[in-house]
């Protein structure tokens, strides 16, 4: 809708960066904030938030290369161009990395590492919600052609030369999708948290309730960085979706078990 939010001569201020920039901070700030509550060092918590961010940058574009391994391994001056410094990259992908990362730092610094990953997955939540926010400003991350009555037709002609966004064509808005499906995940882990029994309950319910949402999600995507496996049954997303289902319910699967209740007495 609006990809650049300032134009002054040749400087421009893109409208996505901008609000990337807001939910990065929104995000961290969650974050510090549960960290506080459950007793995990605030200042350990804001730096593994900022060595999740370059982690998830790395493994946004790297996943978007590898979707687009044909375009970008015969244009390899593409990669240090600006439309690839400003594509968002394939969430996921940074998902998985920062993951990672934050695992690592976690342990290296003597983190507890299932409380730690509680913390985080509100301020993810939110700040993705907002993010999204910034890819419908773009227009990337589009929908599918649709009918329905909330289908988005996009005109700006700038859309469609940084993202190739179709123009006069009205679109399922996934990025709004997303939005309201974050929003609601963050409202639910909010809640969650006042009725957490466990470490790691937090964080694997956000792995599995948004694995489930952006499997499905995948189906009504438009853009080409989709990615595919197994001859083309499902994207790479849609793979990756699946991993982050079985990876919450492993860490449901710490659930502490209640002992049974000892069987009452026979009377004689």
């Amino acid at each position: 809708m609006f990809p650049r939010l300032l134009q002054i001569g040749s400087f421009s201020l893109p409208t996505y960066g901008v609000l990337v920039a807001i939910a990065l901070i929104v995000g961290l700030f969650t974050v510090v904030h549960f960290a506080r509550r459950e007793g995990v060092d605030p200042e350990r918590a804001w730096s593994l938030g900022l060595v999740g961010v370059f982690a998830s940058i790395a493994g946004s574009k790297l996943l978007l290369i590898l979707n687009e391994w044909n375009f970008y391994s015969h244009n390899l001056r593409a990669l240090f161009s600006l439309d690839f410094l400003q594509s968002a990259g394939v969430f996921s992908g940074g998902l998985a990395a920062a993951f990672v990362a934050g695992l690592l730092y976690a342990w290296r610094h003597q983190m507890p590492v299932f409380k730690t990953m509680d913390v985080f997955a509100p301020g993810i939540a939110l700040g993705h919600a907002i993010g999204r926010l910034g890819c419908f400003a773009a227009g990337c991350c589009y929908g599918k052609p649709t009918r329905l009555p909330w289908g988005v037709t996009f005109t700006n002609p700038l859309a469609e030369k940084l993202v190739g966004t179709p123009l006069g064509v009205p679109l399922h808005p996934t990025q709004i999708y997303e939005f309201l499906i974050e929003l609601c995940n963050f409202g639910f882990l909010v809640w969650l948290f006042r009725r957490k029994k466990f470490d790691g309950q937090i964080f694997g319910t956000y792995l599995f309730v948004y694995g489930v949402a952006r499997y499905f999600l995948e189906f009504l995507r438009g853009d080409s960085d989709r990615g595919s496996v197994f001859n083309g049954l499902m994207t790479t997303t849609q793979l990756l979706a699946i991993f982050m289902v079985i990876a919450g319910g492993l860490l449901w699967m710490r659930m502490p078990r209640r002992d049974p209740e000892p069987a009452a007495s026979a009377h004689a």
